[in-house]
């Protein structure tokens, strides 16, 4: 890893930085906060990270005519406060939201989705990613810098910007930056990446939009059931509700207090996403009270239980934060498709 020299910068030097920050918000590349300015420079340091064509095209909005390739995402990554190095995760985080085209549209949706990247593998740790303690926090540069280098490109390269082709309602704090590593150390069961077929040895990015985070408490119970029906009752919450024809997702990022304790009880992943599919969603009785029966079949018995999710594989369940209590966090998305993609590094 590269080490800066620890010297500190003249008066002269300071005012040019700042120049050069104004000049960035004057040119309106920046998400509201301070960017690193782009000089050459530190865009061809970041492309010797990787063994890749600069003018080669990792995302495309074809509706806005617009596009990002490998060297304009290593402009954003230096706007955001990259290191040089995390740039491979950068490129393999945007080439898997490219893969997420069928519900990248969302990125414009009035219900203002954000982009979360997990990282998993030995990148983690070797790059200094955070996932333990105060996961989704700001403090931990990689994470930070990461998730919003995604977040530029998209203002930047993709345009859509708010105030014109992202139509958010409401946003989400999640849109600065929405980057975590999965806790792999403390988790009982195999990580994300091994579980899609990835090599423990390799390391990987998870791509998936979602609409930020919800905190799921449960501190008086050691039994699975328990455990994981407080976590199905947040993923099944009215307001996250939506009549929508492809059915719903949820990322449900487990604490390792909660997991170990259902691991020891004898629980798989398999069983957990299992039971978290069978329990996602209300009865029809409950959503016609709640005015939200659209799509619903008029003859379906108020009793009759309505899965939100149309398959197990739409929940997708991560490991992270400290064992230090039974606090988990749901995610919710309309769009469940996530996507797994190797980081690639020059050879």
């Amino acid at each position: 890893m590269r080490t800066w020299q620890e010297v500190e910068p003249t008066r002269e030097a300071v005012r040019e930085a700042r120049a050069g920050i104004e000049y960035c918000y004057e040119r309106g590349w920046t998400d509201g906060l301070p960017v690193v300015p782009p000089a050459e420079e530190f865009v061809e340091e970041f492309l010797a990270q990787v063994d890749r064509d600069p003018e080669e095209v990792l995302i495309a909005q074809p509706h806005l005519g617009r596009k990002c390739t490998v060297r304009l995402a290593a402009a954003n990554a230096v706007m955001a406060g990259c290191r040089p190095e995390y740039f491979p995760v950068v490129l393999a985080a945007l080439e898997g939201l490219e893969r997420t085209a069928g519900s990248r549209g969302l990125l414009q949706s009035t219900s203002g989705q954000a982009v979360l990247v997990v990282v998993n593998g030995p990148v983690r740790q070797e790059l200094g990613f955070n996932g333990a303690d105060n996961v989704f926090s700001p403090g931990d540069r990689a994470n930070a810098t990461v998730g919003r280098a995604i977040r530029l490109v998209i203002l930047n390269a993709l345009g859509i910007r708010p105030h014109v082709f992202d139509q958010s309602t409401q946003g989400t704090p999640a849109k600065y930056s929405f980057c975590i590593a999965e806790n792999e150390e403390e988790s009982p069961w195999e990580p994300l990446h091994v579980e899609r077929g990835f090599g423990r040895e390799e390391s990987t990015v998870t791509v998936v939009l979602a609409r930020g985070t919800m905190p799921v408490e449960q501190r008086d119970s050691k039994q699975p059931e328990h455990i994981l029906l407080n976590i199905a009752d947040s993923m099944s919450y009215a307001g996250a509700y939506f009549p929508w024809p492809r059915g719903h997702g949820s990322i449900v990022v487990m604490g390792p207090e909660h997991a170990q304790m259902i691991a020891q009880a004898g629980w798989s992943k398999h069983q957990v996403r299992a039971f978290l599919w069978e329990h996602f969603g209300r009865r029809a009785g409950e959503l016609r009270r709640l005015a939200k029966e659209g799509g619903l079949d008029p003859q379906l018995p108020d009793e009759a239980f309505v899965r939100f999710a149309p398959t197990p594989e739409a929940i997708t369940l991560v490991i992270a934060g400290a064992r230090n209590a039974g606090v988990s966090t749901v995610c919710p998305t309309f769009a469940w498709q996530s996507v797994t993609i190797p980081i690639r590094r020059r050879s």
